[in-house]
């Protein structure tokens, strides 16, 4: 059943009507992503009930984690646009052998990943700034939650897969079940033992292991177009210089942009925990604002990966512009709903209750939904590059819309217009528009329609 469904799939991407095919990629992502985020969303909750200091800690750990899970990220990427141009061009035992190597280098990097940050959290932490109770609910938070890293990993490694196959569905059913899972054990750690911020960190963790399981059983189901079996396997030089040649990138690239965030989450700071805390929440909700620009750039992926295997240029072009269309006017309009103060401040109402955390984020979520919109060409553009396996330009991208206008817009707002903490607002608003218009002039170079798959075949 699973290779006739995969196969439907493949023929819908390649042959069938793009928006149809677009959306119930998309969709299931963008839910998928909201369940995702629900993890430090809980966490944000329930630690909010007890106190101010327990939210400001997790948003000065969180961009650390952030750097490990987004280097991560870019092998089990590099794996998903691999495996998608192997099936677009039908070379299904291709796709087969791509994956094993994709388990095994992200499970073996994310073991040392763990053992490392582990170690390296005392010195982090107290380099962020962090002092007495802040530094030690971040140091426990932190400690507790880099643990999990193997369990998500296998998780991602699960997503990408599938999603190079154009099935959403089943990774959010997987998703669903670890989010239920820490639905339970947050109040439970927090509210009836509690345990504090390393209850929180706990339920995060326990929370992924099940997925984590169940996901790589799927994997090594016989019934699956792609699946993960070690029988026979031996490594391959191309296809470990393949998943470097497009993973690396990625990789660096967002952990380059999470480390920008970690720092601007240290200047943050330094306004005091309360700035910190409201721009933790605005973030948060943000990212909720704008999953759909990220589910569209993620269904775009996929089908630019598979129409670029099948050497279908046009078709990718035609998606790239519909998935455009719908990002940019569905976020438009919510937007412009969701920037008015009388909707924004009840949905900040809702992770605290501190009277002086308020105005701040609304303040800033109110900015960031009037200018969301951008993040649809952003997103998609992206989706657009890394699809055809151009993953060295999102990188320079993602490096340069943190280090270069992010910084640069709020070294003008603190130090020339002396604006104070909204100098951190307007600098993520001003970077991440920067960014989408650099991207989308990139777009009409036609820079994307260079294929990738045959070219790492040859010359790796």
């Amino acid at each position: 059943m699973a290779k006739s469904i995969s196969a439907g799939k493949r023929e819908e991407i390649l042959n069938g009507n793009l928006i149809k095919a677009i959306l119930t990629l998309a969709v299931p992502v963008m839910i998928n992503s909201f369940i995702q985020s629900m993890y430090n969303l809980t966490d944000t909750f329930w630690l909010g009930k007890i106190g101010t200091d327990n939210q400001a800690a997790i948003t000065l750990v969180s961009p650390f984690q952030n750097i490990l899970i987004n280097f991560g990220a870019g092998i089990t990427t590099a794996g998903a646009i691999l495996i998608s141009q192997y099936l677009g061009a039908r070379e299904d035992k291709q796709a087969n052998s791509m994956a094993n190597h994709i388990c095994i280098t992200s499970l073996g990097f994310s073991v040392l990943c763990a053992a490392i940050s582990w170690l390296v959290s005392p010195f982090l932490v107290g380099w962020l700034g962090a002092e007495g109770e802040i530094y030690n609910y971040g140091l426990t938070y932190l400690r507790i939650v880099v643990l999990d890293l193997p369990f998500l990993f296998t998780i991602n490694l699960y997503t990408s897969v599938k999603q190079s196959q154009g099935d959403t569905v089943r990774p959010l059913l997987l998703n669903i079940l670890g989010v239920s899972v820490n639905l339970i054990l947050d109040p439970l750690f927090l509210v009836v033992f509690k345990w504090g911020i390393g209850g929180a960190a706990l339920a995060t963790l326990l929370a992924k292991i099940p997925s984590a399981v169940v996901g790589f059983i799927a994997l090594r189901g016989k019934n699956q177009l792609v699946r993960i079996s070690f029988k026979g396997f031996r490594f391959e030089a191309s296809k470990v210089a393949a998943i470097v040649k497009i993973g690396l990138p990625t990789a660096v690239g967002g952990s380059t942009m999470q480390l920008g965030f970690l720092l601007m989450t240290k200047n943050v700071n330094a306004y005091g925990p309360i700035a910190t805390t409201a721009y933790g929440i605005g973030n948060k909700i943000n990212s909720i604002i704008t999953m759909p620009a990220n589910g569209l750039g993620s269904a775009i992926s996929t089908v630019v990966g598979q129409n670029m295997g099948a050497g279908n240029v046009k078709r990718t072009d035609k998606a790239y512009h519909i998935a455009l269309r719908i990002g940019a006017v569905f976020l438009f309009v919510c937007g412009m709903i969701l920037s008015r103060r009388f909707i924004a401040e009840p949905m900040v109402r809702f992770f605290t209750s501190d009277e002086q955390v308020v105005p701040l984020a609304t303040d800033f979520l109110s900015i960031m939904a009037l200018c969301c919109w951008t993040n649809a060409f952003y997103n998609v553009t992206q989706g657009l590059f890394q699809g055809s396996g151009h993953t060295m330009i999102t990188m320079a991208v993602d490096a340069t819309r943190i280090w270069v206008f992010r910084f640069l817009t709020l070294w003008v707002c603190s130090s020339i217009l002396k604006m104070g903490v909204e100098s951190v607002w307007y600098a993520v608003v001003v970077s991440n528009a920067t960014s989408a218009v650099i991207l989308y002039v990139l777009y009409w170079t036609g820079i994307w329609k260079k294929s990738t798959i045959k070219i790492a075949e040859k010359e790796l």
